[in-house]
């Protein structure tokens, strides 16, 4: 009798709640993260007079902030941002095309061969776990200061993420527009190109259109490194402690970003008829 309830005790746990051994596991757990949240909150050396001494510094720099101020050097600013947002679109429109075909080698549904599909999935994982800053450091090494190694950054990271989001875009497309352009006489290459792309292509324009106007954003962090853009300006600014026209940078940084999410919207509306 006692071994039949067990078995509807496991086969059931919502109506008889959790098990011993599941509130054991459960309690260890919370006790584990408390440790770690306690561990990590005194080897940071985080207490309550830093974080008021912090908040209060954080207050006095935004005080100094106030009226935002271009400067002499607004020319430069201007410059600085529209080489933020030219590095963010070429590195995008270079990762995305070459993106396509390493999607559409790591997809399961085109490329059969196991271990070659496996090898390229984890070479772009490889890629994809280094952040952008250490590619740009190391791409300001290589070729030196200017937008060219904030470029190459950009296109190394995204290119790594794009083939993987492609990649299972492409497994996840309907099979039977495939299977109709060959039962018509097409081969493998006409199916892909008639049967498969068209379906994906709009997913990878609206990813493609995201990460542009992400890696806008992430082109000012780049520039601090020195692989050019609008970031130098900033760390220029925050050297001499101009804090206003810090403020007006920042400013300028939103209000570059929002127009490129609003053409990015009616893009999309006009080419594959979503709304943004």
């Amino acid at each position: 009798m006692n071994a039949d309830v067990a078995r509807w005790r496991d086969r059931m746990p919502a109506a008889f709640g959790p098990s011993a051994a599941q509130r054991v596991m459960r309690a260890a757990g919370w006790v584990l993260f408390v440790v770690w949240l306690v561990a990590a909150l005194w080897w940071f050396d985080v207490t309550p007079r830093r974080l008021w001494n912090g908040l209060s510094g954080l207050a006095t720099i935004v005080r100094l902030m106030i009226p935002p101020s271009p400067g002499e050097l607004w020319v430069e600013i201007l410059k600085g941002m529209a080489e933020s947002v030219a590095m963010a679109f070429l590195g995008t429109v270079m990762a995305a095309t070459v993106a396509v075909p390493l999607g559409l080698l790591g997809a399961r549904n085109i490329v059969t061969n196991v271990l070659f599909r496996f090898s390229l999935r984890r070479l772009l994982d490889g890629f994809r776990g280094v952040d952008q800053l250490v590619w740009a450091l190391a791409y300001v090494r290589a070729v030196g200061l200017g937008p060219l190694a904030g470029v190459l950054a950009i296109f190394t990271t995204d290119v790594a993420v794009l083939a993987k989001l492609y990649a299972e875009a492409i497994e996840n497309a309907e099979k039977k527009q495939a299977e109709g352009v060959i039962a018509a006489g097409g081969g493998r290459l006409a199916a892909i190109r008639f049967g498969i792309l068209p379906q994906v292509a709009p997913v990878m324009l609206a990813q493609a259109l995201y990460f542009f106007e992400s890696n806008t954003r992430s082109a000012a962090i780049l520039g601090v490194v020195g692989a050019g853009g609008i970031g130098l300006q900033i760390a220029e600014r925050i050297r001499v402690r101009h804090w206003d026209e810090v403020a007006f940078i920042i400013l300028l940084m939103i209000a570059t970003v929002a127009a490129i999410d609003f053409l990015s919207a009616r893009i999309r509306r006009r080419l594959i008829g979503v709304r943004g």
